[in-house]
């Protein structure tokens, strides 16, 4: 199973970012986890993070031919882009919406996801291991 993990904006500061709400560790860190969690589950993963909205969507396009699912935490994007939204939109393999802490309880802006209708599964709060639970939702899929 090839899976295409994507994260967006300003996660490439996550060891910068409140440790109490983001985990305290640095993308780099998150990185190697997801990576070891795939190997682990005899799964291919590349992770990819841009603070670049056109070449996070460029990205789903691209796995449209090239993943059998993707994850995605795109940050901010979640709450108002609706061409990430129209992008997953089009993808035909199960998406998986990832969010570090729960949006749901923070403020009144970060409830709402506009990735959310097109999402397959949804994990929030449970930082870096919402990763490894996305990528074991995905192999119990399967």
């Amino acid at each position: 199973m090839q899976v295409v993990v994507l994260n967006g904006v300003n996660l490439d500061q996550l060891a910068r970012r409140d440790p109490a709400i983001y985990g305290g560790i640095s993308l780099n860190e998150l990185e190697t986890r997801i990576y070891d969690w795939a190997h682990a589950l005899t799964m291919s993963v590349r992770c990819r993070q841009t603070n670049s909205e056109g070449e996070y969507i460029g990205w789903i396009h691209d796995a449209f031919d090239d993943a059998d699912a993707v994850i995605v935490n795109p940050g901010a994007w979640s709450h108002y882009s609706w061409a990430i939204h129209d992008a997953l939109a089009v993808l035909t393999c199960p998406i998986v919406e990832v969010h570090l802490s729960n949006i749901a309880e923070r403020d009144e802006w970060r409830r709402h996801s506009v990735i959310e209708p097109v999402a397959t599964h949804r994990i929030m709060g449970k930082g870096a291991d919402g990763y490894r639970e996305a990528l074991e939702y995905l192999v119990a899929r399967a």
